[in-house]
């Protein structure tokens, strides 16, 4: 198992209740079974229409593949006028 640091923004920090949160997740894990994961921890999450995950400052693919070592940052929908 590792530990995995993530960083939220915007209604993120709402649903988290502060601007990180810190999950367990096998090794090897992918960005979608973190979402997976997440979303069991933060319902709420699962009611935005949106939200992209960052891995290392670029948005990551379902499958692609996570390390202890990553920077992940939730990054919520943005509206703009």
């Amino acid at each position: 198992m590792m530990h995995l640091k993530i960083l939220a923004f915007g209604i993120a920090r709402d649903i988290f209740g502060g601007s990180q949160t810190v999950v367990e997740i096998p090794e090897n894990a992918t960005v979608s079974g973190l979402k997976t994961q997440l979303e069991a921890k933060y319902p709420r999450l699962q009611k935005l229409a949106s939200y992209m995950i960052a891995v290392n400052d670029e948005y990551a693919q379902p499958g692609q593949t996570l390390s202890a070592t990553d920077e992940i940052a939730i990054i919520p929908p943005v509206s703009g006028g």
